[in-house]
């Protein structure tokens, strides 16, 4: 009989099997029994560090030049509600009086 692994998550010894998943009863954590973890999941993380989700209001910590304009946006705009995405410029929001934007992760932090 095969040993079910702790949950990668929180180290809970009880675990069990569901179909194809390993699943964390005191978390909630599920994961797959083939050991692969799923790398399309990118973490993308903000000027200092802290992880950034879709939902998170951020702070710009830099004037940003926006292209094609002479317009920029100023360090301190606060973007509320961000959604991320795939690609160079990971952020996608609207930023008041400017409009939709895309944003390097690196140029700003989460509030």
């Amino acid at each position: 009989m095969s040993e079910i692994p702790a949950c990668p998550e929180c180290n809970s010894t009880y675990t069990y099997e569901d179909r194809d998943m390993y699943v964390c009863p005191e978390c909630g954590h599920e994961w797959p029994q083939s050991g692969e973890v799923d790398d399309d999941l990118k973490v993308i993380k903000d000027s200092n560090g802290n992880t950034l989700q879709d939902g998170d209001t951020i702070t710009v910590i830099k004037d940003l030049k926006i292209k094609g304009s002479s317009s920029v946006v100023k360090v301190g705009t606060k973007v509320k509600n961000i959604r991320l995405v795939d690609g160079d410029h990971d952020i996608d929001c609207k930023i008041d009086g400017i409009g939709a934007m895309k944003l390097k992760s690196q140029f700003v932090k989460k509030v």
